[in-house]
Parts: structure tokens; sequence; C-alpha cells
């Protein structure tokens, strides 16, 4: 009988946005992956302008890039959970996450949402996740960060 109360899944794309919402996603998903045992993919797309060939050392360069990833490794390590980290470059994010997640033969992806709003005060959502809803080839969890308490 399955456990309701954990799903289940036996290789999770986690997409990593540099954003707030990189921890709290790769502790929700090591909770869930540890006990599963699970593999667990974390993947951190740069994306590259038109103006640039796409073979340009863009990511490479960065130490803020690299920075997003070495957070998730030290949460995962801290939960005893091996984190496979990939840095793609691709000229779109959310083709490049379902292509991975795809390739990989992944069952979930994880991606986090922060809790924006855009100038006339509608909720914003952007376009990679709506992308991702639409294309991925698995279960998508989408975790919204909670709203900020301050008053906007």
């Amino acid at each position: 009988m399955p456990d309701t109360d954990h799903p289940a899944f036996r290789r999770a794309v986690v997409a990593l946005n540099g954003g707030s919402s990189d921890a709290r996603i790769v502790r929700l998903v090591a909770d869930y992956a540890t006990r599963a045992k699970a593999e667990v993919i974390a993947i951190h797309v740069v994306e590259i302008d038109w103006t640039l060939p796409l073979d340009a050392d863009i990511a490479g360069r960065s130490e803020d890039v690299q920075r997003v990833l070495d957070v998730a490794e030290a949460i995962a390590e801290r939960a005893k959970l091996a984190l496979e980290p990939v840095l793609l470059q691709a000229r779109d994010v959310g083709a490049a996450i379902v292509d991975e997640a795809t390739e990989r033969d992944a069952d979930l992806i994880v991606v986090g949402l922060p809790y924006r709003m855009r100038f006339g005060g509608d909720f914003a959502i952007g376009r990679t996740i709506p992308y991702i809803l639409q294309n991925a080839p698995c279960t998508v969890w989408v975790v919204r960060e909670p709203m900020s308490e301050e008053p906007s």
C-alpha cells in the first residue's frame, strides 16, 4: 500500500533559480527523497541571450552561478542526501528544465515560485513555470514561497 503522506518518486529534477525559494525546495525534496531513496538532480540554468553564441562560457566564469549549486549541495549534505549538481546554459530556461527531466527519465520536477507582485498589484508567475506545467513529461511540484509580511 503506498504511503500517501510521503509521495514516492525515483528521480527528481530540482530547478534552482538563485532566489529565495531554492533552499525551501531543496529541503522539501531532501525530506521526501531520503525516505524514498530517490535520486535528486539540482539544475541551475543560465539563460543565454540570443546575441551571444550558445557555447559562450557565461556560467563558468560567474561565482554567483556556482554559488547557487554550492548552497543546494550544502543543504543536501546536511540532510544526508546525495544531490547531483548540474549547470546548464540555454536560450530558454523552461525548455532546458523539461529537456533535462526528459533525458534523465525523471518522474518529478520541483520548481520554486517567489511571491512577486507586478506593477499594478497582479500576482506574477512569469513564463518558465507555465512552460514547465504545459510540457513536462512527469509530475510537477510548484512551491510558492509565503507572502511577504512587509506592508506593500
